[in-house]
């Protein structure tokens, strides 16, 4: 006789249903005690909520580009931005264009919004200069004789020197002595674009020096010029300091101011463009182990570490001034060291940097040069007020709408209405714990769009629950008992809701990639909710019903447990009928 065969194990949490409650109740305590230990009881709120600064920034037209406000620039610009103000520890940043011409960044409150505004609008464009000449600068300049040298009393505003792949010294600067009259400074520049090399553009179309240097003519109208506008050049006048060298061209020779220390200035005569900021592969703030000052180390691409070693090679063979190298960003020489001794791929930039200055340097070179150059509009501070408002309104909005499900799910589900609202508590309870911890590890702000989808997740998850229960009862109205009901139903059920949340989730994503700015929060709240629906449905709802299933009040279907099988219009329980053998064949009379 053969052995009977082993029926199946019970599937799903039906054996052990207690070891999966046991772990999302483990999953909860841990993400609780996870919020309170780090200090981050609540969400961080968006700018909408919680207030913050507007910047309002326009393009503006370049010389010699017509057509450089075009969308593939603005969009180029409005990921440089972004990218900026995260590198400031910012996040939940709003940045994206308005209209054809301007571009909007939102800043939530708590970010140091002097500190953001300075970034965001900076150009950013990055030119390694040779010095030609350089003279202090004020409204009233005293005549001595003699040529120009470098004003300060190291370097004009700072240092480069070699990492431990360069060899030889470090750059040092020169004695500062007083600026020159007009006339020896005209002298001297007149002297000093004779001596400097020519450039020629290179298939690339930058600057590329000569190797014989060509003397300019004094009689040249373009010498004269930048003559006059340096014997005028008044870099202690704001608007003066911030327009020379402004939209110029690399291959043209520009004045320029340069501080070295606050509230002294210095001007140059700069050289044409030989090293570009495309050409610094990394930047960054760090504190220079052998003085203990903050600087800025650079990392240069192959390409640009080439040119750097090939124009600090040449001046390192100059006398002063014109053995300096100025480092000019948005027109304005923020370091101009000198140089003793050809450096190649890295160098620093050293000077009277603080922390935040020299991070904010190396930020702003890490992330590359914005296409266009914006002016600020307006600068706007958005108060909570109307957020709050609006936020009350949407949880009362939600509040109602939860009431509701309560009330439908009691009248029509009775019993079953308790595992669906301590789903739903256990849904809520893993929201908000991964949502404020959200906030410090990724950045996530929760703003209104964000708390909308929390609230239509509600409803998702609602669904799941009674996708379940419609399925349990569907199994007693066909006449089998609770316990077989339950977990004959849970197949079904189980694959219904998976791709059910999957279109949600999938919805979700595709809005998350293809928005921007608070949209992205609604998107991912959903994504958020849509999975955690997934994990409370299949650690907590099933086995839960398990459990309940084995109790007095659900098993015996009373009218209040929700699966009364009269109520529900339950068949005669199933039996099988017997099969009349084939062989037998009734008897003849």
């Amino acid at each position: 006789m053969a052995a009977p065969k082993k029926g199946r194990g019970p599937s799903g949490g039906q054996g052990r249903p207690g070891r999966s409650l046991v772990m999302i109740l483990i999953a909860m305590v841990a993400l609780t005690g996870g919020m309170f230990l780090s200090g981050h009881t609540t969400p961080r709120l968006g700018i909408d909520l919680a207030g913050g600064t507007s910047i309002t920034l326009e393009a503006q037209n370049q010389p010699g580009k017509p057509n450089a406000i075009n969308p593939t620039n603005m969009d180029t610009a409005v990921g440089i931005i972004e990218r900026r103000v995260n590198g400031l520890g910012v996040s939940e940043a709003e940045v994206q264009t308005q209209g054809r011409e301007n571009i909007i960044v939102n800043i939530p409150k708590g970010t140091d919004s002097k500190q953001a505004q300075a970034q965001v609008g900076t150009t950013a464009q990055l030119y390694f200069r040779p010095v030609l000449t350089v003279a202090a600068s004020g409204p009233e300049q005293p005549a001595p004789s003699g040529s120009p040298t470098p004003s300060g009393s190291a370097t004009p505003s700072g240092e480069a020197t070699p990492k431990a792949d360069d060899k030889g010294e470090e750059a040092t600067g020169e004695e500062a002595t007083p600026s020159p009259s007009a006339t020896t400074q005209g002298r001297a520049v007149s002297e000093a674009l004779k001596k400097a090399p020519t450039p020629t553009p290179t298939d690339s179309g930058e600057p590329k020096p000569s190797d014989t240097p060509e003397a300019s003519p004094s009689a040249d109208p373009a010498t004269a010029k930048l003559q006059e506008e340096f014997a005028k050049l008044d870099c202690t006048d704001p608007e003066q300091r911030t327009n020379a060298g402004k939209n110029a061209l690399p291959t043209d020779s520009i004045v320029a101011c340069g501080s070295n220390v606050p509230g002294s200035y210095e001007k140059y005569v700069l050289g044409p463009a030989e090293v570009s900021g495309s050409d610094v592969d990394d930047a960054k703030g760090a504190i220079d182990q052998q003085t203990g000052e903050w600087i800025v180390s650079m990392e240069f691409t192959s390409k640009g570490a080439k040119k750097f070693q090939t124009i600090t090679s040449r001046l390192s063979q100059q006398q002063p001034p014109m053995n300096q190298f100025a480092i000019v960003l948005d027109g304005e020489v923020v370091s101009a060291p000198s140089v003793r001794t050809a450096l190649s791929k890295n160098a620093q930039i050293s000077g009277s940097f603080n922390q935040q200055s020299a991070e904010d340097l190396g930020n702003i070179l890490s992330y590359g040069a914005l296409p266009l150059t914006f002016e600020e509009v307006s600068v706007t501070t958005v108060t909570a007020a109307l957020g709050s408002e609006q936020l009350k309104g949407g949880l009362i909005a939600g509040g109602i709408g939860l009431a509701l499900v309560v009330i439908y799910l009691v009248a029509y589900y009775r019993g079953l209405a308790f595992i669906a609202l301590l789903s739903l508590l256990v849904s809520g309870v893993l929201t908000y714990t991964i949502m404020a911890l959200l906030g410090p590890a990724i950045g996530f702000a929760l703003n209104l769009p964000a708390v909308c989808g929390a609230i239509v997740a509600i409803g998702i998850t609602a669904d799941s629950f009674i996708v379940y229960f419609e399925r349990v009862r569907d199994e007693i109205r066909e006449g089998r008992t609770l316990r077989p009901a339950i977990e004959r139903a849970w197949p079904r059920a189980r694959r219904t809701i998976l791709v059910s949340d999957f279109v949600s989730f999938l919805a979700a994503a595709v809005l998350f990639l293809v928005t921007v700015g608070k949209v992205q929060g609604f998107a991912f709240t959903l994504g958020l909710t849509t999975l955690l629906d997934v994990v409370v449905v299949f650690l907590f709802t099933k086995p839960l019903m398990t459990l309940m299933g084995r109790t007095k009040f659900f098993s015996q279907g009373g009218s209040w447990s929700g699966l009364d099988p009269k109520r529900l219009g339950a068949q005669p329980p199933l039996r099988r009928s017997r099969r009349v053998s084939a062989s037998t064949e009734p008897k003849e009379a």
